[in-house]
């Protein structure tokens, strides 16, 4: 079974008496370790197709299996801790806690979970900071990172409770190009080391060149799959 799987996904947002399908009716499967694009128009569907997929909006209609568990019988305190344990998120604002240290940063949803005891924490941590390359700055703020090195340690923090998927929307936006590379090529590496499966949400060429399957959504529908 796949890592993923939608079945007639919608979601209908209303508004007075209008209504809007931001997602009408999708069906698409995502194998585990993909390395996967969304692309489409503004308005397309993306976003919500994001949110959904992160347990951060339920569908109106419509089946999501992850990993063999069915997101609907969860209940919403089900749904929130599994999107805690095995769902992660990268975005373009990195979203890094400004007086917490790069390590604690990193550390800090592992500390939330309460489920490793601190030194296997920290081990945790100190292997994904190397793995982004940023040895040796794990006592640094965020406000004394680039802004490259700071979505470095966003992708860490999403790394380092395993996820069975990471969800990155617009992750190299507020990247100049040069550091967008080394951002996506980063991400390339860690997919093929690791397995992890990665799905954005990009308008940025650079990221679809470096995807190796890109769906497109438009006006709420999936109308293409490309394989590569």
């Amino acid at each position: 079974m796949a890592a993923l799987h939608l079945e007639k996904v919608t979601k209908i947002y209303r508004k007075g008496e209008n209504e809007v399908r931001a997602l009408d009716g999708v069906d698409l499967d995502i194998e585990a370790g993909e390395f996967l694009t969304l692309v489409g128009p503004s308005g397309s569907g993306k976003t919500t197709f994001l949110n959904i997929l992160g347990c951060l909006d339920s569908p109106t209609e419509g089946t999501i299996v992850y990993d063999g568990t069915e997101l609907h019988s969860l209940g919403e305190k089900g749904l929130s801790a599994y999107r805690r344990d095995r769902i992660s998120f990268v975005f373009q604002s990195y979203n890094l806690i400004p007086v917490l240290t790069v390590r604690e940063n990193v550390e800090l949803s592992l500390v939330i979970e309460k489920k490793l005891k601190a030194p296997e924490i920290r081990e945790r941590s100190r292997e994904m900071i190397a793995a982004v390359g940023l040895e040796g700055k794990e006592k640094r703020y965020p406000r004394e990172l680039s802004g490259g090195q700071e979505q470095r340690v966003a992708i860490a923090r999403a790394l380092v409770k395993n996820p069975l998927v990471v969800l990155a929307d617009e992750p190299t936006a507020n990247l100049d190009s040069h550091t967008a590379e080394d951002i996506v090529e980063l991400m390339r590496r860690i997919n093929a080391e690791r397995g992890t499966t990665f799905v954005f949400s990009t308008h940025d060429r650079l990221v679809m060149e470096h995807a190796r399957r890109i769906v497109t959504i438009r006006d709420g529908r999936v109308t293409g799959d490309e394989s590569k």
